[in-house]
């Protein structure tokens, strides 16, 4: 896809898959860099998505194949296992510092925000210490040359100001019948049990691999 002002100009499975990947290194740093299972239940989690999606595996490999030709992803194969993992590079493409990645990975999950759902939103990828301390934030990623973020339009009824990121084209109308509010303590939980989910299942392919691996030795 065509470039604009050195941005990658990103599909949207390309977006859910480096947004998942940012997300992932804060949220579950110990399953950091991830497989490629990990990340397809990351990229279609029920919560803190939107849209919600459901990518096949291929789907998947293609997005990751583009974004390693960008230089934004990159793999991983060592530490005792076969199996290829991945990891972004946005911070070393570009000069981000981590509240500044932790913005543009909300913007890149949950489309358009406002800086005080940013703030409620940010859980364990930053610790914001305010709304004016993102607000900051989205000032120095909309004043960058080339910007990463730019504020929209208010619509009619609408009170705060919403920013979204520059990565890729975003439909606003898109998202006008999603809730942007953060989210409840029901949707909290899911999310929460869906983490588990996943690192339950990273930890069953180690030892299938360890197992296997221990069967190879003895026969």
């Amino acid at each position: 896809m065509e470039e604009t002002n050195n941005l990658p100009v990103l599909s949207a499975e390309e977006l859910r898959v480096l947004g998942s990947l940012l997300e992932k290194s804060k949220t579950t740093p110990e399953y950091y860099p991830m497989t490629l299972n990990g990340l397809q239940t990351a990229c279609n989690q029920k919560t803190s998505r939107k849209p919600v999606v459901s990518y096949d595996e291929n789907t998947i490999i293609g997005a990751l194949d583009t974004l390693r030709k960008r230089g934004l992803i990159s793999t991983v194969v060592g530490g005792g296992s076969r199996v290829t993992k991945y990891k972004h590079n946005l911070a070393m493409q570009y000069p981000l510092i981590p509240q500044e990645l932790a913005a543009l990975c909300l913007l890149i999950l949950r489309g358009p925000l406002t800086p005080g759902e940013i703030n409620s939103n940010a859980g364990r990828l930053f610790n914001f210490e305010s709304i004016d301390e993102v607000q900051d934030v989205l000032n120095r990623l909309q004043e960058q040359d080339p910007p990463f973020v730019k504020q929209l339009t208010k619509r009619p009824g609408q009170k705060e100001i919403r920013y979204v990121h520059l990565l890729g084209d975003i439909n606003e109308e898109d998202y006008e019948n999603l809730s942007s509010g953060s989210d409840n303590s029901s949707s909290g939980r899911v999310q929460e049990l869906e983490e588990r989910v996943s690192i339950l299942e990273e930890q069953l392919a180690t030892l299938k691999r360890e197992f296997d691996n221990l069967m190879e030795q003895l026969s």
